[in-house]
Parts: C-alpha cells; sequence; structure tokens
C-alpha cells in the first residue's frame, strides 16, 4: 500500500556536504552558540590556570608574601569554578547539539524517501539509506558536537601564546609556530583518511543491501538450491568491506599515532627550552612553573584539534552520503498552480487504455498480460505519468497528495510493518474498532486476529514474518478497506489464498465498498463473476466490456484469459 509523502523540510537547495553541516548548525542557534561560547570559557578558564599558579609562586612563594599568594589561591579556584561550571554546561549544549544533528538527518532522510515513493528502490539502494540511519548519523553529530571544543581550544591556543610572547618570545614563537605545523602534519593524513572513509562507506552499503536481499529472499533462495552461490557471493563482498576497513584502520592508527605523539614532543620541546631559559635567568621560577603548566596543558586543545579534524571529516564523508539522497528529485512533481478538484466521487479515466471507472461501481479489470493491469494502475494511481483524469480535470495538474487522498492503489508489493495490529491496519487512527473488525470480516482475515495471543494489541514481526502469503495478503486488503478511499484499486488481492477464502472475499467486497469507486485488477472468474462491470484488456488497450458471464460468451480471447486462470 502506498501513502502520501512527507514534504521537505526545509533543506537548503545548495545542497553539499559543507552546506549541509552548516545548516544543521543553523538549526539550533542558540544551543550551538552558547556551546561554542561555553567551550571558549572552559579552555581559556583552563589555560589561565598556569599564569594563575606561576604568579603564586612568584609573589605568594618567592617574596613569602601570604596576601598575595591568597589572593592569587583565590583566582585559581575561581578559575576552576569557572573551568567546572563551563564544562558542564558546554557538555550539555554538546549532547543536544549531536542529538539535533543526528536524528535531525533521520527525519530530513525519511522526508526525501518519502518524496522520492515509489521512485526510491529504482533509485537508491536499502543498504544506503540503513547506514545513514546507523553509521551516518553517528558521524554527522560528533562533527556538530566538536565545533566547541575545537574552537575553544584554538582561542585557548592563541590565550597561550599571548602569555608566552609576553614573557618570553622565542617560547611564544614556538608556540605560534609550532601548532600550525603540529596541524599542517596532521592534515597530510586527512586526505587519504577521506578517501578510505568514502570507499568504505560505499561498501558498507552495498553489503547491507546485498545482506537485506538474502534475508528478504531466503524461503525462494533455500527453494530453488541459490542459497550457497549467494552465501559466497556475500562472502566475498564481505571480505572487500574488510580489506576497506583495514585500509580505513591503518590511516586511523597514523592519525592516532600523530594526536599522541605529536603533541607530546611538541610539549616535550616546549619544557626543554623553558628550563635552558630558566637556567640563563631569563625567567623567574614562577614563569618556569607556569611554562611547564602550559606546556601540559597545551596536550588537551592539540588532541581536541586532531581530534576535531578526524571528526569533521568523518562527518563531511557522511554527510555527503545524506546529501547524495537528498539530489535525487522524485520522478514526479506538483504543479506550480495546482487545479481545483471537485469534492465527491467523480468518473476516472485512462486516455491511453481507454479505460473509463464510473463512480460507486465496483468494476473488474481482467488483462491479458498481467504486466498491462499493473501498468494501467500505476497510472491511475499517478506513480507513473499518463493521461489520466478525474472529474475531468488531469492528474497531472494536481498535487501528489490530492491524488494520494483521493485514489488509493494496494498492490501486493506492500508491507507489513512491525507494531501492533491495530497500528498496522490502520495507521492513521482515523477508524473506530467496529471499522477495522468490518474490514477483517470482508477480507476474511478474522481468524488471523483470532489466532494472536492479543488479537488486534498483538505485535506483529518484521515484515509480517510470523504470517504465511495468504495472510498477509488479506491483512493488506484489510488496511485498504480500512482507509475507505473515495477509489480503491486492488491489484490482484487474492493470488495467494486458497478457492474457497477467495469465494467469500468475493462475495464480501462489493458490500464491503458499496457507494465507492472499487477496480479490481484480476483473472479469477470467482472474483470476475461478483463485479458489477468487467473490463478486459489486450495489448494495453480496453477491447471489451459488460458482465462476465456476457464476456465469457460473446469474447473468446477473454474467455481464454479466464479459463488459464481456472486450469491453473
Amino acid at each position: 500500500m502506498r501513502f502520501s509523502p512527507a514534504g521537505d523540510p526545509g533543506v537548503p537547495d545548495d545542497r553539499s556536504a559543507t552546506r549541509y553541516l552548516v545548516w544543521l548548525a543553523g538549526r539550533h542557534p542558540f544551543l550551538f552558540g552558547s556551546g561554542i561560547a561555553l567551550g571558549i570559557v572552559w579552555m581559556v578558564a583552563q589555560a589561565l590556570m598556569p599564569a594563575a599558579v606561576g604568579r603564586a609562586v612568584d609573589a605568594g612563594l618567592a617574596h613569602r608574601d601570604p596576601d598575595a599568594l591568597l589572593t592569587w589561591g583565590a583566582v585559581l579556584l575561581g578559575l576552576g569554578v569557572l573551568q567546572a561550571a563551563a564544562g558542564i554546561l558546554r557538555h550539555r549544549c554538546a549532547v543536544h547539539n549531536w542529538l539535533a544533528a543526528a536524528y535531525r538527518t533521520v527525519q530530513v532522510t525519511v522526508g526525501a524517501t518519502n518524496r522520492l515513493g515509489a521512485a526510491l528502490p529504482r533509485r537508491v539502494a536499502a543498504g544506503e539509506v540503513v547506514s545513514i540511519g546507523t553509521a551516518d548519523i553517528e558521524h554527522i553529530g560528533s562533527a556538530i558536537d566538536i565545533t566547541a571544543r575545537g574552537t575553544g581550544s584554538i582561542v585557548a591556543i592563541a590565550t597561550v601564546a599571548v602569555i608566552l610572547l609576553d614573557a618570553s618570545v622565542p617560547l611564544g614563537l614556538v608556540v605560534v609556530l609550532g601548532v600550525p605545523l603540529l596541524m599542517g602534519l596532521v592534515g597530510l593524513l586527512i586526505r587519504p583518511l577521506h578517501r578510505q572513509q568514502q570507499a568504505f562507506r560505499d561498501s558498507e552499503g552495498r553489503l547491507t543491501a546485498r545482506a537485506g536481499d538474502i534475508v528478504s529472499g531466503l524461503r525462494v533462495l533455500r527453494g530453488v538450491g541459490g542459497e550457497p552461490v549467494l552465501s559466497a557471493r556475500y562472502r566475498t563482498q564481505s571480505q572487500a568491506l574488510r580489506a576497506d576497513g583495514l585500509r580505513v584502520a591503518r590511516v586511523e592508527s597514523l592519525l592516532e599515532l600523530a594526536q599522541v605523539l605529536l603533541p607530546g614532543a611538541f610539549v616535550v620541546l616546549v619544557t626543554w627550552l623553558g628550563a635552558r631559559f630558566a637556567l640563563r635567568g631569563e625567567i623567574s621560577a614562577g614563569q618556569l612553573v607556569a611554562f611547564y603548566g602550559y606546556t601540559a596543558f597545551l596536550i588537551s586543545p592539540l588532541r581536541n584539534l586532531t581530534e576535531a579534524a578526524d571528526k569533521l571529516t568523518r562527518g563531511h564523508v557522511a554527510a555527503r552520503r545524506v546529501v547524495r539522497l537528498l539530489r535525487l528529485t522524485p520522478e514526479l512533481v506538483d504543479p506550480a498552480r495546482p487545479a481545483a478538484l471537485p469534492a465527491g466521487p467523480g468518473e476516472l479515466v485512462d486516455v491511453q487504455s481507454g479505460l473509463m471507472l464510473r463512480p460507486g461501481r465496483f468494476t473488474a479489470l481482467a488483462a491479458a498480460d498481467p504486466e498491462d493491469a499493473a501498468a494501467i494502475a500505476d497510472r491511475l494511481g499517478r506513480y507513473v505519468d499518463g493521461d489520466v483524469t478525474l472529474h475531468g480535470v488531469p492528474l497531472r495538474d494536481l498535487t501528489v497528495a490530492t491524488v494520494r487522498e483521493r485514489i488509493l492503489v494496494a498492490d501486493n508489493d506492500a508491507h507489513l510493518f512491525t507494531g501492533p495490529l491495530r497500528a498496522e491496519l490502520d495507521p492513521h487512527d482515523a477508524a473506530d474498532r467496529a471499522a477495522v473488525e468490518a474490514a477483517l470480516v470482508a477480507a476474511s482475515a478474522t481468524d488471523i486476529v483470532a489466532a494472536l495471543p492479543d488479537g488486534l494489541d498483538g505485535r506483529v514481526a518484521e515484515r509480517g514474518r510470523e504470517f504465511s502469503g495468504g495472510q498477509r495478503q488479506r491483512l493488506r486488503l484489510a488496511r485498504a478497506l480500512v482507509a475507505d478511499p473515495e477509489t480503491l484499486v486492488l491489484v490482484e488481492p487474492t493470488s495467494a489464498v486458497d478457492a474457497h477464502t477467495e469465494a467469500r472475499i468475493a462475495d464480501r467486497l462489493g458490500a464491503a465498498r458499496r457507494g465507492r469507486t472499487t477496480l479490481v485488477c484480476t483473472t479469477s472468474p470467482l472474483m470476475l463473476g461478483r463485479a458489477e462491470h468487467v473490463v478486459f484488456v489486450e495489448d494495453g488497450k480496453v477491447v471489451a466490456e459488460g458482465r462476465h458471464d456476457e464476456l465469457l460468451a460473446a469474447e473468446p480471447r477473454y474467455a481464454a484469459t479466464v479459463s488459464r486462470e481456472e486450469e491453473r
């Protein structure tokens, strides 16, 4: 069953990975800005602590001044309290920003898949969408989260550089020149990591899609003996993904090495230079203590910067996958100026085939080629473009949402979703219990509900795997009847049920849809015999119309088509 798509949640039209990340950050400007501001306060407060310790040593201990020692001790305490408070608030903002970015991406992805509608399986693999909702949202959230610590680290390093330049120009220059050099060395690893991560993500998406295909078709594969072949192919592709993962791990291990080795070497260098300056008397004992504190402190912001480079790279790769999905455009778009459609049921006409559905009538369509019936159903529901009119208004002049509201196409490609059966049969929660039970009776599905321990409150497993093919088909039919659309198009609604069940459904369907327009695409004599009007299609065109018995007597081609169904 196909439902109307969701609207675009406002993603900018000029979509690129960078702009997408900026757009996510701008969705909550106050919290995002607060996170950055608190990150700066948090890091700068830590950066000033060594200066306070150094002044306490020089003014308090070296000069034996208790008041100065107490004053600078109080300053150090204040900086500690400020750093603790800012760190707590920054973390709260960071968690909120991470969750907002990750789950906004989920919303955007779901909106894009709904917007693509029936074209989605033809345009993108299911594994791509699954990978976005599992792995990519984590990297996108981390990219937004790291901005607060990364910005605070940059400001803290700049603060330390200014203090060091004021105390000793050579030491200050070491910091000013050394930090960009360290970031440049880390940057050499970013580009290959970017390429390897992109290859890994693509391989992961393809493998996920193959796994989904194997799981969904496992019963068929076992029946035809194809399970070993598909398993071998999956293992081969899995090993290829493993090789891609190892290549990513190699680059990541080098990046982790750089995150530890380079800042550590830098700290050793600054400490060694500070000790030499202190021995020559160029700096005081308090300044030496402060310099050592700065070198120990610089490990944190430097690691934050290398971590930021890593996470921003991962986030950019993940955002590219999201943007690639968002750039896909639906095959059908709404007109610039939608036409108005009269209220109430109207005549639905497919010009290409010559099919005319009169309002309020139960019509059956029998096609010599089942693909012709499916093509007509797709045009009537506007899942493909065609010359179809409702109330004389072309469907292409209406919004897709309007068409979905007035015309419902239910076919055997529809899925049952996980959740309570009651919500599955009435996803919009618009019908009362009596309507749901009446739909179950019409679809001859009451025995299915009765067999469940909790009845309508029982949970449906993934894709309704606990039900047989015929049971799933009857539940899909019940769901379509609960929706009670103005025009209902059913494609082979009884192809998987036994003859007795099909007879019950055929007897009840007309009464359940009385006063509403219904088209059933089928070659079943049981269903054709209960229809008020039957249309026979050959080579995509209507070639005969009338009652079932009339067509059997007057149209040999129709009789041959129906007799093939009886022979089955």
